[in-house]
């Protein structure tokens, strides 16, 4: 793991409304750092990831990736969404175009990489999420396990420098859950940067170089696996715990 600051966050406020959904949020996220961040409903937790790629906008304080603030302006945006990949609960493939044109697209579009080359970029990304066999099928032809492999090598296929991955198992049978986590495992051990949104505690404690507990829109604690799950300091880290393990 490299001291190279990939993600700062200082003093991060954001709002829905009168609900205040981020409360004072410090955060910094070195390369090829694998971060777990968990919680209740209702804790922040996704919307913290959000920011970061400015799906949601925050009202105070600042962020900044890789050198650049995220800020209203355009190119500030497209730069940081340029490095940083996500993927969602909910697999958001294009229902209309297969599997290979889905990985391609945005490398064609945004990358202005040649038909061909992207093509065969996506394929190599298939393969590496095992799922190169199904590359001209349709995302409806494909398990939910699948599709959200598929989703990985999507992200995957504008090689991003950090992955988010928004609870990206909560949508699947138990069965697909495994498959998902072996690709980002694999992920995680290639050295990629990573901050992951889950309550898949093994694999917290098998990737993580750090665990974040959040509650009501704060960091309430953040340790490393091993203290994390042995010496919780906070009550509400404790019963939290306690209901899911």
């Amino acid at each position: 793991m490299s001291s190279e600051l990939m993600i700062e966050m200082k003093n991060v406020h954001k709002w829905f409304g009168e609900l205040h959904v981020l409360n004072d949020i410090n955060l910094e996220i070195n390369k090829g750092e694998k971060i777990v961040i968990c919680g209740p409903s209702g804790s922040g937790k996704s919307t913290l990831i959000r920011c970061i790629n400015r799906l949601e906008e925050h009202q105070r304080g600042n962020i900044i990736v890789e050198g650049t603030e995220l800020t209203n302006d355009s190119r500030s945006i497209e730069r940081i969404r340029g490095e940083v990949g996500m993927v969602f609960q909910q697999f958001n493939l294009f229902p209309h175009l297969s599997i290979l044109d889905n990985c391609s697209l945005a490398p064609i579009w945004v990358r202005k990489l040649p038909k061909t080359e992207a093509k065969e970029k996506a394929m190599e990304y298939l393969k590496r999420v095992q799922i190169d066999d199904q590359a001209h099928k349709y995302p409806a032809q494909l398990s939910g396990g699948q599709q959200q492999r598929a989703a990985i090598a999507r992200a995957l296929c504008m090689e991003p420098r950090i992955m988010l991955f928004d609870e990206p198992t909560s949508a699947l049978d138990p069965e697909m859950i495994k498959e998902v986590l072996d690709v980002m495992v694999g992920l995680a051990q290639g050295g990629m940067t990573m901050i992951v949104v889950t309550h898949e505690m093994g694999f917290a404690k098998e990737v993580a170089d750090s665990i974040i507990f959040m509650d009501e829109g704060q960091i309430v604690e953040a340790k490393n696996p091993k203290d994390f799950f042995d010496n919780p300091e906070s009550e509400r880290t404790k019963t939290f715990l306690s209901q899911i393990l």
